[in-house]
């Protein structure tokens, strides 16, 4: 049984993850993204479109029905118009407003005037008249308009002459109660009565006939609500219960029996009545798989034909590099050796261009590796010549010290410190080569500095003038090596050598915020105004001038930024160098340094 090692696993992998598979895969799986993305944009803008459609077409539908409803409702009010202005009723009406009751005979005339009106529409189911004493002239017997409510009533006299539609009569439940007070004309409009009219609810039915219902495919599905001012049904496609559930829902969209509907609203201002419009959801939508089984097998078709086109499509593409590849495994085992050029074996300028760039390459770095072995011996060679030539520091040191003996012994004391002062300076100097930025402590750096001013008190003699001013509390926290003597050189150097008369420099090492320390150098030399100040800053920060500064070199550069590297924020006066100079009232030098928390300090 043949087990498979990790190599031929390793192998077999390799094989799989090559240019041309990853060109076969990206470029299908790029090409199915597009196709699917492109087919989620259409469905889903066509999906909106259609819904659109949909609710454009139960709009237009919703604005005819409320149409043919105020034409409904300004019937009924135009033929109570005629019947509250009919000159017998206005007589018989001015008659009990004088206190004259009207007999039998004169009330019996009305049943013909109320016949001839209601012939003209057959939504009227009764109409009845009343005085404003709440007597009933027609029909023919003694009931009170009190079986009217008082709401209705109300509603009436607010429209004062126009007709108000009440709802659906509580004792009538078939019927819609309209109320219309009849002013008189001849006694100055002064109320005279009411009409009362019972409508028949399917007056209201403003659906076409079955047969063209059944030519729309939307009509069909659709269903209409009719409802009073106060919420109740009163014509309906289904039962009351669920259309007061519907009229009580708000948005484009209602749930009707746990079915999703699109919903319509129009108002009837003649009435105050409310027409609301349903449609289901998946009526509106129901073209929409279609169009999904459409781009599924869109999608399904366009990736095989796609995915059959990239197999060749990729071999074209990694053939001539495959012959690259080749050509560059054989120049392997054999060195670096140009490839020659052959007989069409790359056909596209980019593969063209690749071979030209690997001959030129390999040119160029055979001759690379003959310069490199030429500067390997001659640096060999200079290495050992400076091997030869290295004077050991602890010589240096060693000397220095026999120097001081000797003085010492010739009672040349003075000069003896010189020495030793030189001897120390050098030691701190070249003890710092491996690593310029080791930080050492305060007291450190002060030393360093004394050596430094008694090696310049010995150049000067008594036109320098030095002191140190520290707080012992300071003395040990540490400091970068080597910050402190470069501002010192910069004082004697501008401040006490630039004057005739002696001169002084002082160091100053105190906190005035917890926290912090500052460092000050400070020379009473001829300082500079204000324009030779901005020129000194701008050397410092490494800013280019047309006009150097002479003698502003490395050394305070290099402080400053190792300040900004070790302290990037020193507090409100920032980081850095702080310098104050008026020209003849001296220059002082300053920095602030912070202090660690106790234990953090130099181990």
């Amino acid at each position: 049984m043949h087990v498979r090692t990790w190599a031929d696993r390793i192998n077999n992998l390799r094989e799989i993850n090559t240019l041309r598979n990853q060109i076969f895969v990206g470029f299908t799986l790029t090409m199915i993204l597009v196709l699917i993305f492109a087919g989620a944009f259409i469905y889903g803008e066509v999906s909106v479109l259609l819904k659109q459609s949909a609710e454009k077409h139960i709009q237009q539908t919703a604005i005819q029905a409320n149409g043919r409803l105020d034409v409904l409702l300004e019937q009924i009010d135009s033929l109570t118009t005629q019947v509250v202005t009919d000159s017998y009723v206005q007589k018989l009406l001015l008659k009990e407003a004088k206190g004259m009751p009207s007999n039998f005979n004169e009330r019996q005339s009305l049943l013909q005037i109320a016949n001839n009106y209601m012939a003209y529409s057959a939504g009227i189911s009764s109409l009845e008249l009343y005085t404003l004493d709440n007597r009933r002239l027609f029909p023919l017997d003694d009931a009170s308009i009190k079986r009217i409510s008082m709401n209705a009533l109300t509603q009436a006299d607010e429209r004062k002459g126009r007709i108000a539609w009440v709802g659906i009569d509580p004792r009538v439940p078939d019927t819609v109660l309209a109320i219309r007070r009849i002013n008189l004309l001849d006694n100055s409009y002064l109320p005279g009565g009411y009409l009362v009219v019972h409508v028949y609810r399917e007056y209201f039915n403003m659906y076409e006939s079955e047969a063209e219902k059944e030519k729309n495919p939307f009509r069909s599905r659709e269903l209409m609500l009719l409802s009073d001012s106060e919420g109740n049904p009163i014509i309906s496609d289904i039962d009351d219960e669920a259309a007061k559930a519907v009229l009580a829902q708000t948005g484009s969209t209602v749930t009707l029996e746990q079915e999703s509907m699109l919903a319509v609203r129009q108002h009837s201002k003649l009435a105050d009545w409310k027409l609301v419009l349903l449609m289901p959801v998946e009526a509106a939508t129901e073209g929409i798989s279609v169009l999904r089984t459409a781009i599924y097998v869109s999608i399904g078709i366009a990736a095989l034909a796609f995915l059959l086109l990239t197999l060749p499509l990729s071999t074209m593409i990694t053939r001539p590099i495959q012959q690259l590849m080749r050509s560059m495994r054989r120049a392997r085992f054999g060195g670096l050796r140009v490839i020659p050029d052959g007989p069409n074996y790359f056909q596209t300028l980019e593969i063209n261009e690749l071979n030209n760039t690997y001959n030129q390459m390999v040119t160029h770095m055979n001759e690379l590796i003959q310069v490199v072995y030429e500067k390997e011996i001659t640096q060999s060679r200079t290495e050992l010549k400076a091997l030869q030539a290295q004077i050991n520091p602890h010589f240096l040191f060693n000397t220095l010290e026999a120097f001081y003996w000797s003085l010492e012994e010739k009672e040349e004391s003075e000069l003896a410190q010189t020495i030793l002062a030189m001897s120390g300076l050098f030691r701190y100097v070249i003890g710092s080569a491996a690593d310029n930025d080791e930080r050492v402590t305060i007291r450190d750096e002060l030393e360093h500095a004394q050596r430094y001013l008694q090696i310049m008190k010995m150049r000067l003699i008594d036109r320098l003038h030095w002191s140190i001013e520290a707080d012992e509390q300071l003395l040990q926290v540490p400091i970068p090596k080597l910050i402190i003597q470069p501002l010192v050189e910069n004082a004697i150097l501008h401040g006490v050598e630039s004057r005739i008369s002696p001169g002084s420099v002082t160091i100053r090492v105190f906190s005035v915020k917890p926290g912090f320390a500052t460092i000050a150098v400070i020379d009473d030399g001829v300082g500079m105004d204000g324009e030779a100040l901005a020129k000194l800053m701008q050397s410092i920060e490494g800013v280019p001038s047309k006009e150097p500064r002479k003698g502003a070199g490395v050394a305070m550069s290099n402080v400053q930024r190792r300040l900004k590297l070790y302290y990037p924020n020193t507090g409100e006066r920032g980081s850095g160098l702080q310098i104050d100079s008026k020209a003849g009232a001296g220059t002082t030098v300053s920095f602030d340094i912070t202090i660690p928390p106790e234990g953090d300090g130099l181990s």
